[in-house]
């Protein structure tokens, strides 16, 4: 048993209250106290009426109201608890016959504190003042309280009902049940309507949970029909949820993606509960209505409301990973064939020489090299093709870019075209991923086709529409890519007799021979000084001489 000041707080019955140790009640101010003199089934009538239509706040107002002036109390009020801050807020507060609005006040050193500590129902008849002189008893000038918990289902505390009066509260274990009955019903609509707070707050946490999810998500009647669509598909298929909610989705998807859409809507509907969802093998096409499209992954689900049967169509569009992931691919190639360079390159990146007739070649080069045109170099084989091109190249405004190289003889012919252009998965035996192209890697630089007499006709043509329109299809895809791309050609043919037999297009030369070079053959030089070494090539003839009756140690390219 607890004792308060002199006051017991015991178990919660209509006779368990805090009830004084001592306390005399004067039989002339009996007519003048709350409680007394009562009648309690007037009283239950008056606050039953005044309630039963109510609920909400609405309740709480009709209940405080009902309750001071069938109780014959000064004031009555129900608060909700808050516990962070040990607080209480009054959702209805009726005080001297008028409300008290917005009425929130700290429960320390008052009576409600030891009806929230306790979780008990508290009786302070009187000299409610000398007990909590620090609170807001001494403002409104208190003088009995009498208050009860309110309690949620697992016990926790989530607010109070109490009566407050300036006179003297007996005790009248009678009405102490009317009030425990009124407590326990406030009780029940506060209860519920913290789950309907939790309910708009899980809905709200939801909603922006979906909202801010990348993937498009529809609701979908049985004709396929747009019945609801959140925001981010507005974004995904660039248009208002106002146009689309009641019109056929049908016609955001490309016709083959339509049929595929129907079938499996009709599949969903045969399934068992439980089992109405199913993730689209191969996604969907999307076209949305500014005319672009894009490919999505998919999930379809059903579910039944009010007899009903609607589908979530979930879209997400991979085109952007899709993207990385092409680029990531493009970049992995690419760093691969550059690992290849440098083994081949061991910094021959010079060529030196005195002759007239490099001198006129190195000429060539520094004119043509600035701008974008076509260039074959034609010449033996030995004579350095490839350092032209990537001189050419390195004085190019592509040399931030790696020269692509291309040997068209190295390459059998029926792997030439994927060399070229690329593919896609499956498009031939043994393809199991998509695989970009040397063109595609030289979108933005310099390609170099090596040995480009060796080129099969019909691949002849193919080339000759990438140097035309500057665009070209992957193996086994449909779809056209354009690139930008620099085309250095290199042959140790000569083509126009390759043109009179019919081995090469004369329409190809032609787009090839824009700018031509021909190297001087190295049988023209009566000493190795016309030949295009490399600095390492020269390097190691200065170490170790093994020329030196050949060439002059200061000079080993004329």
């Amino acid at each position: 048993m607890l004792r308060f000041n002199g006051y017991l707080l015991k178990d919660v019955t209509p006779r368990n209250v805090v009830t004084p140790l001592r306390r005399v009640i004067r039989m002339a101010d009996k007519d003048r106290m709350p409680l007394l003199d009562l009648d309690e089934d007037a009283a239950l009538r008056t606050i039953l009426e005044g309630t039963a239509t109510e609920t909400g706040e609405r309740f709480f107002y009709a209940l405080v109201e009902n309750l001071a002036k069938a109780l014959n109390t000064h004031g009555a009020m129900v608060t909700r608890y808050r516990p962070e801050k040990r607080q209480l807020q009054a959702y209805a507060f009726w005080m001297d016959g008028k409300w008290l609005k917005d009425f929130v006040f700290d429960i320390a050193g008052t009576p409600c504190e030891q009806v929230i500590n306790h979780g008990r129902l508290v009786h302070f008849p009187d000299q409610l003042l000398d007990l909590f002189p620090g609170s807001n008893v001494r403002e409104f000038g208190l003088v009995s309280y009498l208050g009860m918990p309110l309690e949620d289902a697992d016990g926790s505390i989530l607010g109070h009902l109490a009566v407050v009066d300036r006179r003297l509260m007996p005790e009248a274990p009678r009405v102490l049940a009317i009030f425990r009955i009124f407590a326990t019903r406030a009780a029940a609509e506060l209860q519920r309507l913290h789950r309907e707070v939790e309910i708009r707050e899980r809905e709200e946490k939801f909603g922006r949970l979906v909202d801010s999810a990348m993937d498009a998500i529809i609701e979908l009647d049985q004709t396929c029909q747009v019945t609801r669509m959140k925001s981010a598909a507005e974004k995904v298929l660039r248009c208002p949820t106002g146009q689309m909610v009641g019109q056929g989705f049908r016609s955001l998807l490309a016709r083959e993606s339509r049929a595929k859409l129907t079938s499996l809507m009709q599949q969903l509907n045969a399934r068992p509960e439980g089992q109405r969802y199913l993730w689209i093998p191969g996604g969907l096409t999307a076209q949305p209505a500014d005319g672009s499209s894009f490919q999505a992954e998919a999930t379809l689900s059903q579910f039944e409301m009010h007899g009903q049967r609607f589908c979530t169509l979930i879209l997400r569009n991979v085109n952007d990973r899709l993207e990385a992931e092409r680029k990531i691919q493009s970049l992995t190639v690419q760093t691969e064939y550059l690992q290849e360079e440098i083994k081949e390159l061991h910094n021959s990146d010079e060529i030196l020489g005195r002759s007239k007739s490099l001198a006129t070649v190195l000429r060539d080069v520094h004119q043509v090299a600035p701008t974008n045109a076509t260039v074959l170099i034609l010449g033996e084989t030995g004579v350095g093709k490839e350092l032209l091109a990537r001189a050419i190249h390195s004085a190019s405004p592509r040399r931030d870019r790696p020269l692509i190289k291309v040997n068209c003889a190295a390459i059998p012919a029926n792997l030439i075209e994927s060399e070229f252009f690329g593919h896609e998965k499956g498009a031939f035996t043994g393809t199991t991923k998509n695989r970009e192209g040397r063109f595609r890697l030289a979108d933005g630089s310099t390609i170099f086709l090596d040995e480009v007499g060796e080129l099969p006709l019909d691949l002849q043509a193919k080339l000759l529409r990438v140097l035309q329109e500057g665009e070209f299809g992957p193996v086994g895809s449909s779809q056209t890519r354009r690139v930008d791309v620099r085309v250095i050609a290199a042959t140790n043919r000569d083509l126009k007799k390759s043109i009179e037999t019919r081995e090469f297009r004369a329409d190809l030369y032609y787009r090839l021979n824009v700018f031509p070079i021909t190297v001087p053959p190295c049988a023209s030089a009566r000493t190795i000084s016309r030949y295009l070494l490399p600095p390492l090539q020269r390097d190691s003839l200065q170490r170790w001489a093994v020329l030196s009756t050949l060439c002059p140690r200061r000079a080993f390219v004329a």
